[in-house]
């Protein structure tokens, strides 16, 4: 049974943001909002908490998974990125969009997608992210929460917990937050490309 606060979205209570890292670091599966969608995470180091995301989105090992940072200072630990990629992704951070990138070996194995060897890099605009990512000091492991058979991401958090109070350990209700994903861009070649539109504006990034 999962634990359910519900958390300011512009004034994050400390003390519930200090139990959902603690969650997160004792190896739990968290639902929480973002400035798009509701996302489904767990710490970036732990496979048993991966393993659950896949099974509850029904994730194949071609997946990437995300990455949501608080900022772009530890861009080079997990992300190969040139001066124009850079200053691309500072443009338009933070903000509702999902970067793929190339990873560098920091980045666990089974994070990254197994024939590019990349991995999603989002900065969310949004207060409790940004709470839980500075308390926790290191990025979340996210996916958008999609279920299987479903092309809209969940976004009443109230139908969160009746769906997946049983799978989950804690949802974090930040009230509506949007009805859309992310807009995902693909950075791996010379020239970006929007791999899926979202809410963010994908003109920047087209020819």
């Amino acid at each position: 049974m999962s634990q359910f606060f519900q958390v300011h979205p512009e004034t994050p209570q400390k003390r519930l943001i200090n139990q959902a890292v603690e969650i997160l670091r004792k190896g739990g599966v968290i639902v929480y909002p973002t400035d798009s969608a509701y996302a489904i995470g767990c710490h970036l180091g732990d496979k048993q908490a991966a393993d659950r995301i896949k099974r509850i989105r029904r994730l194949d090992d071609k997946h990437n998974f995300t990455l949501v940072c608080s900022d772009l200072s530890d861009i080079g630990t997990y992300a190969k990125v040139d001066n124009t990629q850079y200053r691309l992704l500072k443009t338009y951070t933070p903000g509702p969009y999902t970067f793929i990138l190339d990873a560098t070996s920091e980045v666990p194995r089974r994070l990254q997608h197994p024939k590019r060897r990349s991995i999603g890099l989002r900065v969310p605009d949004n207060a409790i992210v940004q709470a839980l990512l500075s308390e926790l000091g290191e990025p979340i492991m996210s996916s958008t929460l999609i279920l299987p058979g479903e092309t809209e991401p969940m976004t009443d958090p109230y139908d969160i917990r009746e769906t997946l109070e049983h799978d989950l350990d804690l949802i974090i209700d930040g009230g509506f937050c949007g009805l859309e994903a992310t807009t995902v861009v693909n950075m791996l070649g010379d020239v970006p490309e929007v791999t899926r539109v979202g809410k963010g504006d994908p003109e920047p990034f087209q020819p």
